[in-house]
């Protein structure tokens, strides 16, 4: 007989760390997260940059400040992040 106990499979959230490009919307900030990848074709290592708008309460960090985001649910249209470090 299976006992009352199940054994779920926790996941944790995306994390990424980038550095804070703007800071001028309420509550919200964009991060600049850079990732090393080799193409695929040419196979030559290169830096690709992705911008993630993240929710920032009381806009805490600045531009310039590096920035740990997570996933979370959909705060708006284009934020599903928000600021953890």
């Amino acid at each position: 007989m299976p006992t009352a106990q199940t054994t779920e499979n926790k996941t944790r959230p995306q994390t990424f760390t980038g550095t804070v490009v703007s800071s001028k919307m309420k509550d919200t900030a964009v991060i600049s997260v850079q990732r090393y990848v080799k193409h695929p074709k040419y196979h030559k290592f290169q830096t690709r940059r992705t911008k993630i708008m993240a929710h920032d309460v009381g806009n805490t960090k600045k531009e310039g400040d590096k920035a740990t985001v997570e996933a979370c649910r959909p705060i708006s249209k284009n934020k599903s992040f928000k600021i953890v470090a």
